[in-house]
């Protein structure tokens, strides 16, 4: 068989099987009274389709290739035959068809006798004839003649009906046969109808109304391709009105059909659900209600505006969550009852609630670096633009990562314009201190971490070493010299020389500071000038680093030197 050939065939038969319900391959029948859309073919030894015929069979499809051969189960000579393929049927609204006809050699094709396609001549290969044509409605004839002369022999007819939308202008007719029948044990009407005989039918649309009549879809948005449905009106009573259309493939809908109509039982409303609550979560909105009584499903009702709720969701049990609130906004809810049957209560109470914001913000990125006399840290962070949180958290560890479980400190006292804060209150010299920081918004969702930065206070919490050779002695014109070796430490800043009273009490010698002098680390000598009144003066040093460290003077070794001076002291009051 030529390649060409099986695939023109393979091509029609495929169309032909489809153009007739309930036959699918082009096996012959054994009857000579073929039903409707099926092909009664009559085989003729010659080329005129006269005489009686040599072989009559039922052929679902017109796809034949007989080679060089004669037909099967015939006693036809292999050249010089014929055969003729006539069917009826009915086309319902009719419409735009493409005929196709494949054939080596002669084929003509008829349309309730008038001829349409003609290609009738002795031929060396395939040919192919296609020819669109606007079938009218109702039932028709269709006849294919075809003849061999010599050589080889194929041929294959289908007829599809066009269904784009730009060809086909030609609606449906309207379903005929229409019923409705009412249960009392479900509360819901059956719409039933005959099935149109379109070739282009897509499926079909049923139609409700009650009085007045105002035609509204009630079978969905997908079309139905069955015969039935079966309709939720409300059980309250009233009459229904049911019709159906049918609708092609080119999109075109018939005039209404199988028009029926119901009166409905009269069933109670569910009572209104009772005691409902909102609960703002981190998954949405969480609704919750007391169960109504005949209620099968809850319908659930939203809006920024009491005066405007519409439906957001239904379910079966008494609580809904809304996983679809924005955060940041005020929202009012209701919930209605529903018993199945299409009957609705009234609408609960309304519950306001303010959906917060869950929303996690971004984790700051940060930086660090040394500030202040005493030398602390000033931490600065940036966020994305618009993503800042309301508060800041600062987490210190003197360990590496931050753990988990830190508590934010205090001392960091956070400028919120700059996006800073300096810690400096209770670092210890010397000590390796890591830093991390969080966003906070208004509804204490915490971000995610900073990166962790690193800062170590310069210097040490080591007092310089006391002061020694301190000495204290009158001169001759009474005065009080103070000398003392000078401090080898490298970090010295100051020297402070300190005067105090003595005092002999009970409980030993008590000291009154009196006076402090400030010297320069180059400074190691004092001169005192008071007027001499017999006082006795204890005096001693206190070294003082860069740092500030410096030994309290109680623990100085070797304490402190005293001196007398001349005179009577003044009575202690």
């Amino acid at each position: 068989m030529p390649q060409r050939f099986r695939a023109a065939c393979a091509t029609v038969a495929a169309l032909m099987a489809a153009s007739v319900p309930g036959l699918s391959s082009p096996a012959h029948a054994a009857t000579v009274t073929c039903a409707d859309g099926v092909w009664k073919a009559t085989y003729h030894a010659n080329t005129t389709l006269t005489g009686t015929p040599r072989r009559t069979v039922c052929d679902a499809a017109i796809s034949e290739n007989y080679g060089t051969g004669a037909p099967a189960g015939t006693t036809l000579p292999k050249d010089n035959f014929s055969v003729r393929w006539t069917t009826a049927r009915d086309f319902g609204s009719g419409g735009p068809f493409t005929l196709t006809a494949v054939a080596q050699d002669g084929v003509r094709v008829y349309v309730d006798g008038v001829r349409k396609i003609d290609s009738w001549r002795n031929v060396s290969s395939t040919q192919t004839r296609k020819l669109n044509l606007t079938i009218p409605k109702g039932r028709h004839t269709l006849r294919v003649d075809f003849a061999a002369w010599t050589g080889a022999a194929n041929i294959g007819f289908a007829y599809t009906p066009v269904t784009t939308a730009a060809a086909d202008k030609v609606k449906p007719l309207a379903p005929a046969g229409g019923w409705t029948a009412y249960s009392t044990t479900t509360y819901r009407p059956t719409v039933s109808w005959t099935r149109n005989r379109e070739m282009d039918l897509a499926g079909y649309r049923v139609k409700r109304c009650t009085d007045p009549c105002s035609w509204q879809t009630v079978s969905g948005t997908a079309l139905l391709t069955g015969a039935s449905f079966t309709d939720v009106p409300l059980a309250n009573g009233r009459r229904y009105a049911y019709a159906v259309a049918a609708v092609d493939k080119a999109g075109n809908e018939s005039p209404l059909g199988g028009a029926a109509s119901v009166t409905t039982t009269d069933l109670p409303d569910p009572a209104v659900p009772a005691g409902l609550t909102a609960t703002d979560t981190a998954k949405g909105v969480t609704l919750g209600w007391t169960a109504s009584a005949r209620a099968t499903t809850y319908r659930v009702l939203r809006g920024t505006d009491q005066a405007f709720l519409q439906p957001i969701g239904t379910g079966t049990a008494p609580t809904y969550t809304d996983v679809t609130a924005k955060d940041n906004t005020v929202y009012f809810y209701a919930v209605q009852a529903l018993d199945g049957h299409g009957n609705e209560s009234a609408r609960s109470s309304v519950r306001e609630i303010r959906r917060g914001d869950h929303r996690v913000p971004s984790a700051p990125t940060l930086t660090a670096a040394p500030y202040g006399y005493w030398d602390g840290v000033r931490l600065a962070w940036t966020v994305p633009a618009g993503d800042s949180g309301r508060d800041v958290r600062v987490y210190r560890s003197t360990v590496s990562p931050v753990p988990a479980g830190a508590t934010p400190v205090t001392t960091c006292r956070v400028d919120h314009l700059s996006h800073s804060c300096s810690d400096e209150g209770d670092l210890k010299r010397g000590e390796t201190y890591h830093y991390v920081v969080t966003q906070v918004n208004v509804d204490g969702v915490e971000s995610k971490r900073s990166n962790e930065v690193t800062f170590t206070r310069p210097g040490d919490s080591d007092p310089p070493a006391a002061v020694t050779g301190l000495t204290a002695a009158l001169t001759d014109t009474g005065a009080i010299a103070v000398d003392w070796n000078d401090s080898p430490e490298a970090d010295l800043r100051r020297y402070e020389l300190r005067r105090a009273r003595v005092h002999e009490t009970e409980d030993g010698i008590v000291l009154e500071v009196v006076t402090t002098e400030y010297f320069g680390a180059e400074t190691s000598e004092f001169l005192y000038e008071p007027v001499p009144d017999g006082e006795t003066w204890a005096f001693f040093v206190v070294a003082v680093d860069v740092y500030g460290n410096a030994l309290p003077w109680q623990e100085i070794p070797g304490g402190y030197v005293t001196v007398t001076e001349p005179g009577e002291p003044e009575p202690e009051e």
